[in-house]
């Protein structure tokens, strides 16, 4: 599905795009893929919201694309996802602000972090990745079935395979803590919450959807340690090996990494892909709708657990409960 693949940027997937009179809102456009995707995304003459922790990153960012998109419309809002109380008073900012919202990126997020609780007391992958864009979206959606047809995009991972989602025991209370099951718990939560909240709004002209950007090396790796690194190299190579078993066109770049603007075109793709219309709630990679994962080897496609409607159901209920508000739309 779609002329793009593993290599197209961001830049290529809007070629020749006019997103003129459109109101995006991305979350985590200090850096990484989120930078390139509004970069993109600007270049197409979309007006431009970025939610970001306050920070000299974040400044630099904005100067940035100011200096490269000079004709941008572009504002920013501060946003700390691990707290619930920052994240409400983003949502009570935009709304406040701005009377449109067709396009929202959710890309914010950390990765691999030791052991520790955000704000409001939840482990702090599970709650920055998933429960702070939980509420964030939610209370948007009323402004995003206002504007529709609109799209909510949510970042996850292909580590979305290293760990379901716990329902029993989501801030690793009663379990021991592992850094890389809670990333892609985090990132299961990612998926699962863009197919409920698809179903939710299904009448609505408001699609969403979850991306595998692909291995990029962005400061989310912050965290990671001279093992972890390692680890992903050997993944890398095995991956490569796999592409190159199929018969699959494999990256120029050295050990199948890619580059921030490549790895930002497959959440601006979903987010403008005319193809995907019908096909909302999908987990998407390489600018393409992705299949099964076929096993420990196979180094693409979604787990099973990631795509199940009532998992992602009774996630709803319990990030309701969690975050102690409920969405009713």
């Amino acid at each position: 599905m779609g002329a793009f693949n593993a290599q197209s940027t961001a830049a290529e997937v809007l070629e020749g795009q006019d997103l003129s009179g459109k109101r995006v809102l991305i979350t985590g456009a200090s850096g990484g893929i989120g930078l390139e995707a509004a970069r993109a995304v600007a270049s197409a003459g979309a007006s431009l919201v970025l939610a970001n922790r306050a920070s000299d990153k974040a400044e630099k960012a904005l100067a940035d694309l100011a200096s490269s998109v000079p004709e941008a419309d572009i504002e920013s809002l501060d946003l700390n996802l691990g707290s619930l109380k920052s994240v409400r008073a983003c949502a009570d900012e935009y709304l406040e602000k701005y009377d449109a919202l067709h396009l929202m990126i959710n890309n914010a997020g950390v990765m691999a972090t030791p052991l520790t609780q955000t704000e409001d007391g939840f482990e702090s992958q599970f709650g920055t990745n998933h429960l702070g864009h939980f509420v964030l979206t939610c209370r948007l959606v009323p402004l995003l079935k206002e504007s529709a047809p609109a799209r909510v995009v949510n970042i996850s991972s292909a580590a979305h395979r290293r760990g379901a989602v716990d329902i029993d025991d989501p801030n690793f209370e009663n379990r021991e803590y592992d850094k890389w099951e809670s990333y892609g718990q985090s990132k299961t939560a990612n998926a699962l919450f863009s197919l409920e909240l698809n179903r939710r709004l299904a009448d609505s002209g408001v699609k969403s959807y979850s991306v595998h950007p692909g291995m990029i090396a962005t400061d989310l790796g912050r965290h990671l340690d001279e093992d972890d690194i390692k680890m992903m190299r050997q993944r890398a190579k095995d991956n490569l090996k796999a592409a190159e078993a199929a018969g699959k066109e494999v990256l120029e770049q050295e050990q199948w990494w890619k580059t921030p603007e490549q790895g930002a075109a497959t959440g601006v793709w979903a987010a403008v892909a005319e193809e995907l219309e019908d096909h909302g709630g999908v987990y998407l990679e390489d600018c393409s709708v992705a299949r099964a994962n076929g096993g420990e080897h196979d180094p693409w496609g979604y787990a099973p657990y990631a795509k199940d409607a009532d998992l992602a159901a009774e996630l709803w209920t319990l990030s309701e409960k969690m975050v102690g508000e409920t969405f009713d739309f």
